[in-house]
């Protein structure tokens, strides 16, 4: 396949990453009244942001090498490396039940998240015009 754009297989990724979110604010939703369920999200804006900033600015890869002073010193394990971060989203007070799902925040969440998922759709949708453009105004000459 070829590449006309950088930015397009990030926003694949991104799509991907949203509509996995979705599915984890769905199931917190699904859980509201289930004891002692802790709400669950997911963070992945860090590691895209980290992903764009070397393609598109040339950045070096800032990682910190541990030194093995010994030949049997097994590799450092690379955590965040291409995975987001599931996290438990416990700021909320929790109920009697234990429960730390709030309705009102995976509501809001959810119509962000959908927000986000539709400029992304967008965005590769004015990508492709702008090649299809390009190649309908080539025909031409």
């Amino acid at each position: 396949m070829v590449e006309f754009n950088k930015s397009n297989k990030y926003i694949a990724t991104a799509l991907n990453a949203r509509s996995v979110r979705q599915d984890m604010i769905s199931s917190n939703i699904a859980n509201v009244d289930t004891p002692f369920y802790r709400s669950r999200d997911l963070n992945f804006e860090q590691l895209l942001a980290k992903k764009a900033h070397q393609e598109f600015a040339g950045a070096k890869d800032l990682k910190l090498n541990v030194a093995k002073t010994n030949g049997a010193h097994l590799d450092p394990i690379d955590d965040d490396e291409g995975k987001p971060t599931i996290f438990y989203r416990d700021g909320h007070m929790a109920r009697n039940d234990g429960n730390t799902v709030d309705l009102d925040v995976e509501m809001s969440e959810q119509s962000k998240n959908g927000v986000m998922y539709n400029a992304l759709v967008e965005s590769l949708k004015k990508n492709k015009m702008i090649v299809l453009t390009a190649i309908e105004s080539g025909k031409n000459l």
